[in-house]
């Protein structure tokens, strides 16, 4: 089993930046796929960012894109979501997701919150972006 635990939120005001960080403990996620979701108050859980196992292929939601940058520590069993540019639409719950059925590739499987390639999810860590 795989335990996911978020860190890093905050209140920040737009234009600012934050890093998000997870950290999986209980087995080695270097093998793993993982993303981050967010989800807004009043609205569904949606993609935001993710990354292969290797780190040699990232995806990123267009509305992040430029701004978000996600990346891998996998000797700190670690994953990093780095927020430049912060707007009040960025304001949601930040979750980690993780998996090892790296067999699913390419966008359909990395960007979608059912996706079969995501069985371990974190408690989520609160970002507000205040005007």
């Amino acid at each position: 089993q795989v335990q996911l635990v978020e860190s890093g939120g905050g209140l920040v005001q737009a234009g600012g930046s934050l890093r998000l960080s997870c950290a999986a403990s209980g087995r080695t996620t270097s093998s793993y796929a993982m993303g981050w979701f967010r989800q807004a108050p009043g609205k569904e859980r949606e993609f935001v960012a993710a990354i292969t196992w290797g780190g040699g292929s990232t995806y990123y939601a267009d509305s992040v894109k430029g701004r978000f940058t996600i990346s891998r520590e996998n000797a700190k069993n670690t994953v990093y979501l780095q927020m430049n540019s912060l707007k009040p639409e960025d304001t949601a719950v930040y979750y980690c997701a993780a998996g090892p059925k790296t067999y699913y590739t390419g966008t359909y499987y990395y960007t979608r919150e059912d996706s079969p390639l995501y069985d371990y999810w974190g408690q989520g860590t609160q970002v507000t972006v205040s005007s």
